[in-house]
């Protein structure tokens, strides 16, 4: 029992970049003000969550098919990712540091899942 099981997900570079993504949105949104917890600050670690979660359930899934469906959701999360940082850049709750920051981690992570549901369709 004190053997670790090495699930498949953890060796895909687009999950641990989804997992780095979460890590950031968790350490920006604890300074996001008060009235913003149960808003933007859910919505955005709900949509971040998302993207590694959906990546690790796809690639249990039986098919190539089936997991290509998967890391198409994640990619529509990470957009909905994306979009809340914007909204969160426009009100002022994070600088245009953290802004490009994410916006580069994101691009990167966006740029991955399409290539690996290229890959997973070619299969």
């Amino acid at each position: 029992m004190d053997k670790k099981v090495e699930y498949s997900f953890y060796k895909l570079e687009v999950w641990k970049l989804g997992m780095n993504i979460v890590n950031e949105i968790y350490s920006i949104t604890k300074n996001f003000p008060n009235d913003e917890k149960f808003c933007l600050v859910a919505q955005i670690r709900r949509s971040a969550i998302s993207v590694p979660l959906n990546i690790a359930e796809g690639s249990a899934k039986r098919t190539k098919k089936d997991f290509a469906n998967f890391v198409r959701i994640a990619t529509g999360s990470l957009m909905e990712t994306m979009t809340c940082i914007e909204i969160a850049f426009g009100q002022k709750y994070i600088n245009k540091e953290i802004y490009d920051n994410l916006h580069k981690l994101i691009q990167e992570e966006y740029f991955k899942l399409i290539a690996l549901d290229k890959f997973l369709v070619r299969q």
